[in-house]
């Protein structure tokens, strides 16, 4: 419990230290994310299945490639898998979610 508040405390300064790097960050999260739903228009019709299916693959692939990155780094070093892929891409699409849904204009 202890270890645990400590680890609290000590990201909360970190990202309150960072948070111009954590605002970077997020922009380009959002930009990828919007880069790939607007190519996907290309492929999909403008309908409503249209939109969720685009909206969907956008929203799964972003995390996917950016959890990719370090797993292909690690097996190249080490040549194995990486340990915490999954677990990374779901902090990856946690955090694009709630960015896409703070700027969600409905």
């Amino acid at each position: 419990m202890v270890k645990q508040m400590i680890a609290i405390v000590v990201l909360s300064v970190l990202v309150v230290m960072g948070t111009l790097y954590a605002q970077q960050l997020l922009h380009a999260l959002l930009a990828a994310h919007d880069w790939i739903a607007e190519s996907l228009t290309q492929i999909f019709s403008g309908g409503e299945a249209g939109n969720l299916t685009r909206q969907l693959i956008a929203l799964l692939s972003v995390p996917l490639l950016v959890g990719v990155i370090p797993a292909a780094a690690y097996w190249m070093l080490k040549r194995g898998a990486f340990p915490y892929f999954m677990e990374f891409v779901w902090a990856t699409w946690l955090v694009q979610a709630a960015a896409i849904i703070m700027m969600y204009k409905g």
